[in-house]
């Protein structure tokens, strides 16, 4: 079986393109004017009894943004965050309680523009040790752990459709048990898998 966390890094040393909720969408015409907001994702991975494991959340269904998906841990840049780099631990810290000194910055993927007028940057990093997950009260409903296998797998992707703002819509998932993980999320780690060897 192949060795998935030096796979990553060897894809974290290659440029890889800009990704977008609108690639599989090309007569979607993009909003005029939009500034992008910069942001970061963190892609926390952990050894697991059966190998390596991927660290997600459920967002809460109160939220503003994307709420009661799956998630990587991430938000918005501060003004105080030094780089996007920070901001993607800061805010992993946040919403899962996972001490910034427990991982190992693996490096980044290239940034993902979501429909709400964000750039993502995904900072991938690995867990070194145990970690007993703290969910942030009001904005995650639920922290859990997927085989890192399966979702970098591309045979485990579907492009499904539904209708948004009036257009119908494309876009990745990559299912695992109850969770169904979409949108931005998906296209990241398609993203992510596009990089790696063939499977």
């Amino acid at each position: 079986m192949p060795d998935l966390l030096e796979q990553t890094r060897a894809a974290l040393a290659q440029t890889g393109a800009a990704s977008s909720d609108y690639d599989l969408n090309k007569g979607v015409l993009l909003p005029e004017g939009r500034k992008l907001r910069p942001a970061a994702v963190l892609a926390p991975i952990i050894e697991g009894p059966n190998g390596y494991e991927l660290i997600l959340t459920k967002r809460s269904s109160a939220l503003k943004h994307h709420p009661g998906q799956i998630a990587f841990p991430g938000g918005k840049q501060d003004d105080d965050d030094s780089d996007l780099v920070a901001t993607a631990l800061r805010e992993a810290h946040e919403e899962i309680g996972l001490q910034s000194n427990s991982v190992e910055v693996l490096g980044t993927f290239a940034p993902h523009e979501t429909v709400t007028s964000f750039t993502v940057t995904p900072v991938v990093a690995f867990v070194n040790g145990r970690f007993d997950a703290i969910p942030e009260v009001g904005e995650v409903s639920e922290v859990f752990r997927v085989p890192l296998s399966h979702v970098l797998q591309s045979a485990n992707f579907v492009v499904e459709a539904r209708q948004w703002r009036g257009q119908k819509r494309m876009y990745y998932t990559v299912p695992y048990g109850p969770y169904y993980i979409w949108g931005a999320t998906a296209r990241i780690l398609r993203a992510w898998t596009d990089l790696l060897p063939p499977d």
